[in-house]
């Protein structure tokens, strides 16, 4: 895992208070010809995986704006490659946008210049993972959950508990889920943990995953050094983890579900599920750099990524929920009210979303423990310390 440049909790807390910057553009004018993206892996296609996902090439016809994307494997990755620049945009999650905001690396959004601002779920419109005392910082994009995939051959049924890649136990197969399993390469894993924590061991009184006093990060850290023994690769790289499930052995671990469709597209024995314990998860928005060389081109892909037919043809890709809800209904697009609801439009209010942890929460001015110790304590846990 990379050691990341991080901001500290002090900074973060200035996210919280600072005096607020306006919108850079107020009027959008030609395209510059280009635009560079950061993204999330099957975030941005244009067809070279499966020809019928292609939300680029009549962008780039219509507008003269070329996209260039990198992908991303982690926040932090995408924490990175801002601080470096010379991107334009961002799909940052929520436990990446406040410290994007915080260490100045993006930009006010002018929700005047956005025609389809208003076709966004009323619940993502002033999220807190992109808006800072009112003032919005990105466009939303994208939300779901954090899904245990599992092998079919290996599990006849669903399993109920995240206890499979948590604790070592033989599965249905009779074999161990020692060196099957997989854990994500993310401090944000720590998450996970303490959510499997809270409905385990109520005793420690975890209210947030993301907000966790010494006690209870000692014991997800504890949870997280026994995982540790049981996995055999932790995955940040979504096609590396679909190959690992074809050809390694691996039959558990968490997962997204564009892994999960991809993989049941080709006929593989997967499936997915979401435990008795609930999910982590992601609402992920699109965020401009301070510096974009290519303002016009940028705001013109934000504008393009709320298109109901792109909506609907990402939710379908990834197997998540559209920023824009007239997307699972209006036709335009794949996705359908049923696609969306199996996809899990209506249980918003049932996942944890990643946010970056901070010391000061509601337990109290420098009661919990702070991002910068889940990144340096997670390297020690992979790294078998």
């Amino acid at each position: 895992m990379k050691k990341f440049k991080l901001l500290t909790t002090t900074a973060l807390s200035f996210a919280m208070s600072f005096t607020p910057a306006f919108a850079q553009v107020t009027a959008i004018g030609d395209g510059e010809g280009e635009v560079s993206i950061v993204a999330w892996a099957g975030y941005i296609e244009r067809g070279e995986t499966d020809k019928a996902f292609d939300w680029v090439t009549k962008f780039e016809a219509d507008t003269g704006c070329k996209v260039s994307v990198k992908t991303a494997n982690t926040s932090d990755e995408m924490v990175a490659l801002m601080n470096e620049g010379g991107f334009d945009l961002v799909t940052a999650s929520g436990d990446a946008s406040l410290r994007l905001i915080a260490g100045g690396r993006v930009q006010p959004i002018n929700i005047d210049l956005i025609p389809s601002w208003s076709t966004i779920d009323d619940r993502l419109k002033d999220a807190p993972w992109h808006t800072v005392n009112g003032v919005h910082y990105g466009v939303p994009y994208m939300w779901g959950p954090n899904v245990l995939m599992y092998n079919t051959e290996v599990f006849k049924e669903p399993p109920t508990s995240w206890n499979v890649v948590f604790e070592k136990m033989d599965l249905p197969d009779g074999k161990s889920n020692e060196g099957r399993v997989q854990a994500y390469d993310g401090p944000i894993h720590i998450a996970d943990a303490a959510q499997y924590l809270m409905f385990h061991k109520p005793e420690l009184g975890i209210t947030s995953p993301y907000e966790l006093n010494d006690a209870q990060y000692a014991a997800a850290i504890e949870l997280l050094r026994g995982q540790r023994q049981l996995v055999g690769r932790y995955w940040h790289d979504a096609f590396i983890q679909m190959d690992d499930f074809k050809n390694e052995g691996v039959v558990a671990s968490g997962s997204w579900p564009f892994q999960v469709n991809i993989l049941k597209s080709e006929g593989q024995p997967v499936a997915s599920t979401i435990p008795q314990e609930g999910a982590t998860g992601w609402a992920d928005t699109t965020m401009m750099h301070v510096d974009s060389k290519h303002p016009n081109c940028a705001y013109k892909w934000m504008e393009h990524s709320l298109a109901s037919n792109l909506q609907a043809d990402l939710s379908v890709w990834f197997g998540a929920n559209p920023a824009v809800p007239a997307a699972c209904t209006d036709g335009r697009g794949m996705q359908t009210a049923e696609g969306c609801t199996a996809n899990g439009l209506d249980d918003f209010e049932k996942i944890r979303f990643w946010t970056t942890p901070t010391a000061n929460c509601s337990q109290g001015e420098g009661a919990c423990v702070p991002y910068y110790r889940w990144v340096s304590d997670y390297i020690g846990v992979i790294g078998g310390r």
